[in-house]
């Protein structure tokens, strides 16, 4: 499916008159693009998201400028209030505020005749009421996603009723915990002992500081099978806990989300077994190319599920050379 539309959409970008080739302007030009990578500067997940924002402006010509909210809802809107006084074509959202708390700044922005779009989190009744004006969403299913990667973990770890198991999610968010109740759902469900504790909003920001929650929650439950980590750059960092937990390679499997270098190394050291891949350089690209296509040729907004796939040292050789490169 996202092969036929980046099919379609470069189409759509190279195709000129016969009688006048090489004379069309690039599908972007003229446009701004505001986009929220939604974490902070550098971090491993939303600097792929990043990357494939600032790839597809280049490609169809558009100008982009890019704010950072280090995951922080409060500063999403915030961004999103100065995006909206800078008039741009279109803005790029993470919809982890949730609906309720975007809505009066996106039925500003569109009273102004500005596009918006998110990425990463859906905002479905946002999506119901201007879906038709370009608004869509391009990332996964956060609920099957979690669901997925629970039975994921079932079948290859081979857990059973009555092991137990720690999920480290983000439940208070709106629609974006729907990942982690979605873990708990399966896991609880096949009889496993589940020890879920949220992740502060200080880790969120700085995965760096979850050295102490992760060494504290072993040395108290030695007999954890399971790891879940829903949450990219703290599993990035899991090498680096488990390690100052005096945790040997294999010893107890991790699962996580979005592979990064660091993520990969891990992967081989045996400090990771499972990544989920919501493919983030695409959540940048098509997003990019929503508001483009919708302020050129009037498409309404797109839903591509982005999630799905899974990574392990099975297939590790084929993306880690992506993921180096920030594409993965």
């Amino acid at each position: 499916m996202i092969k036929r539309l980046l099919t379609l959409a470069l189409l759509l970008f190279t195709a000129v008159p016969l009688a006048s080739a090489g004379e069309m302007p690039k599908t972007g030009n003229g446009m701004h693009i505001w986009f929220d990578t939604g974490g902070p500067v550098g971090g491993t997940y939303n600097t792929v998201v990043y990357n494939g924002a600032k790839a597809a402006a280049s490609d169809i010509g558009a100008r982009i400028s890019f704010v950072y909210s280090d995951w922080s809802p409060e500063k999403m809107i915030e961004n999103f209030k100065k995006a909206l006084a800078e008039k741009p074509t279109g803005i790029v959202v993470m919809g982890l505020p949730g609906d309720s708390a975007f809505a009066p700044f996106i039925d500003e922005a569109r009273q102004h005749g500005i596009l918006v779009t998110t990425v990463d989190t859906p905002l479905p009744k946002t999506q119901g009421k201007y879906q038709a004006d370009g608004f869509g969403f391009i990332g996964p299913d956060n609920y099957t996603q979690g669901k997925s990667m629970a039975t994921e973990c079932l079948q290859r770890f081979g857990l059973k009723k009555g092991d137990r198991a720690f999920v480290w999610g983000l439940k208070r968010l709106p629609t974006r915990g729907r990942r982690a109740l979605g873990i708990l759902e399966v896991l609880e469900g096949a009889g496993v002992t589940v020890d879920y504790l949220e992740i502060s909003p200080e880790i969120d920001k700085d995965p760096s500081l979850g050295t102490p929650v992760v060494t504290g929650y072993l040395a108290s439950h030695p007999d954890c099978k399971l790891m879940v980590v829903d949450h990219g750059a703290l599993t990035a960092q899991m090498e680096n806990f488990l390690r100052a937990a005096a945790v040997k390679p294999d010893e107890i499997h991790v699962a996580g989300f979005s592979l990064s270098p660091a993520t990969a190394t891990a992967i081989k050291n045996g400090y990771v077994d499972l990544i989920g891949d919501a493919q983030p350089f695409l959540l940048g690209y098509f997003s990019v190319l929503q508001i483009a296509l919708t302020e050129k040729y009037g498409f309404s907004g797109l839903n591509i599920d982005t999630g799905g796939g899974f990574i392990g040292a099975d297939n590790l050789s084929l993306i880690a050379p992506l993921a180096k490169k920030g594409l993965r």
